[in-house]
């Protein structure tokens, strides 16, 4: 059973940022693909990131794209989603997603079956 535990959140300024990481006990997470998704007060959970099984495939919001960058730590059985030039229409409860092994990428939330708990990123002067 795989489980992921979504970390480094918290407030930051506009124009700051922040890593979040997803750290996963149970199985390799380079087998599996690995999605970060937003949710933000009143609005639907919406795709951020993704990087697929052995990082063939990445995928990034056009919200996004420049700003953010997915990477693997394979030693660390960990994704980090690296956010910079944080906007405050970036804030939101992050999740990290996953879905056994799959060579594309996804930005549907019904895609995958394993999620965190969430970490909430404040962008706020």
């Amino acid at each position: 059973q795989l489980q992921l535990v979504e970390s480094g959140g918290g407030l930051v300024q506009p124009g700051g940022s922040l890593r979040l990481s997803c750290a996963a006990s149970g199985l390799p997470l380079d087998y599996y693909r690995i999605g970060w998704f937003r949710q933000a007060p009143g609005k639907e959970r919406e795709g951020v990131s993704c990087i697929s099984s052995r990082t063939i495939n990445t995928y990034y919001a056009d919200s996004v794209k420049g700003r953010f960058t997915i990477s693997r730590d394979n030693a660390k059985n960990t994704v980090h989603l690296q956010m910079n030039s944080l906007k405050p229409e970036d804030t939101g409860v992050y999740y990290c997603a996953a879905a056994a092994d799959y060579y594309t990428c996804s930005s549907r939330p019904g895609d995958y079956g394993y999620w965190g708990q969430g970490t909430r990123v404040t962008v706020s002067s």
